[in-house]
């Protein structure tokens, strides 16, 4: 156990948890929405502090972030826990595990240094904090982000964005890329499907890229649930308004969880939102868990193939300096290995 960051007490033997955007209301004895996180006394406690539930080696394209040093590799880490409920969750195993096992927190135990440690005896370039939500191990991954920095490692968040303003401001200096879901874009959607609501994460994803950390965005899309022309040209109009340099990952969905009764997206929808996504304005757009499908990067300017991929490999990489070697047009993102 650790104390927590970013909380008020109300006076009355309450909290109030600042870290994401559902600020709980917490009494004494009783945890967050996250499930991870606990008023005793009239002190905020994380429970996952030091206690990872996964650990793993992964390409970085796995995140998925495919202008942030593309063919490196990732060392990711979670704990359990999220503050979303989504239907679809692929990881729910570990991200609902105290919520559906009785508030039981469950994980090895493994320090900061350990990670930033075992992340470059592996070879990787970056620590990737994944498979559940980062903002609920938030002290956790700022103090292991803290060391990577030191070490010369680069860190990034899969996040779901939902964090407060306040959230943002303490791990930007230590954040280098963060790949973002935006899983709709009504808030019908958020509330049904993750027990959330879309205003902050537009927000987060705006605020980390106003602050020049590398942002890309990934939106599942869930047929019969947001995946009308409609509404994917509003998701579209979304990110464009925030910059045309934003890549989109638009990834196909399988039943999972509570959704086991819908089937998976059909090719034909990726492939015309690939399309509404490029006419709207955006630069890079992907699609995603379909290896050899659209995953390609080529230049904005001529269309000069440029990293050619096959799920997670990259396979081809002809950046010359972070510029196209046909026309030397500058692609956009994070090229270089060094800090």
């Amino acid at each position: 156990m650790k104390e927590a960051m970013l909380y008020d007490k109300t006076g009355d033997g309450r909290i109030r948890c600042n870290l994401c955007a559902h600020r709980c209301l917490i009494k004494d004895g009783q945890r967050g929405i996250c499930s991870v996180r606990e008023n005793r006394g009239g002190t905020l406690y994380t429970l996952v502090y030091g206690r990872a539930i996964s650990r793993d080696a992964d390409p970085i394209e796995k995140k998925p972030l495919f202008h942030f040093l593309p063919g490196t590799r990732a060392y990711s880490v979670a704990t359990v826990g999220c503050n979303f409920t989504c239907l679809n969750c692929q990881n729910h195993h570990i991200s609902q595990y105290p919520r559906e096992h009785e508030g039981r927190i469950i994980g090895e135990k493994v320090s900061p240094r350990e990670i930033v440690t075992e992340a470059k005896k592996s070879g990787c370039k970056t620590i990737a904090y994944t498979y559940t939500e980062p903002t609920i191990f938030f002290e956790y991954a700022l103090d292991t982000a803290r060391l990577a920095h030191e070490e010369g490692l680069r860190n990034v968040f899969v996040s779901n964005g939902y964090m407060t303003p306040e959230a943002v401001e303490v791990i930007l200096p230590y954040l280098d890329g963060i790949n973002i879901d935006l899983k709709g874009i009504s808030n019908d959607f958020y509330r049904e499907v993750t027990g959330g609501n879309l205003r902050p994460v537009l927000n987060s994803i705006e605020r980390f890229f106003q602050a020049g950390v590398w942002v890309e965005v990934t939106t599942l899309l869930i047929p019969g649930m947001n995946d009308s022309p409609e509404e994917l040209h509003w998701i579209a109009e979304a990110i464009v308004g925030i910059s045309p340099v934003i890549p989109w990952h638009i990834s196909r969905f399988y039943p999972a969880y509570r959704l086991l009764d819908l089937p998976p997206t059909p090719v034909k929808t990726l492939k015309e939102a690939q399309l509404i996504g490029r006419k709207v304005g955006l630069r890079y757009v992907y699609i995603g868990n379909i290896p050899g499908e659209g995953e390609d990067t080529r230049c904005p300017a001529c269309e000069e193939l440029l990293v050619r991929r096959t799920g997670f490999l990259v396979e081809e990489n002809r950046l010359q300096e972070g510029c196209c070697p046909a026309c030397g047009a500058k692609v956009d993102g994070v090229w270089f290995t060094s800090l």
